[in-house]
């Protein structure tokens, strides 16, 4: 039987997560993409919660392509981490592929000062 995109998606994260785990000092930076949106969280696992979180829809007034506006809310996102006190990260690609907007948010993390 074959398996549909999702339900792929959906194995790769869940190998992924079984290896990941975030801390205060160091949280998990999640990130979920849709074909509009992209959603990233910081989550703290030992206590189950979202350290910081933001959508595009932030950012969405700015000019560009769909992967400059996740670069930019990379960026953005690591200002706002770093005022926090949070320096280094674990990143979590939610089962995407690590390319387009995906790398862009990392991209955008590590030019914003943020150490995977």
């Amino acid at each position: 039987m074959q398996r549909t995109k999702l339900e792929k998606r959906i194995s790769r994260h869940k190998k992924v997560r079984a290896k990941i785990v975030g801390t205060k000092e160091r949280p998990r930076v999640s990130v979920y993409r849709s074909n509009k949106h992209i959603i990233v969280q910081f989550i703290d696992d030992t206590i189950n919660k979202t350290i910081l979180g933001s959508k595009v829809l932030e950012i969405a007034k700015m000019k560009g392509s769909k992967s400059d506006k996740s670069a930019n809310l990379g960026e953005v996102l690591a200002k706002k981490a770093i005022e926090k006190g949070i320096t280094t990260i674990v990143f979590d690609r939610g089962g995407f592929q690590f390319h387009g907007r995906i790398k862009a948010i990392a991209d955008g993390l590590r030019k914003g000062g943020l150490k995977f």
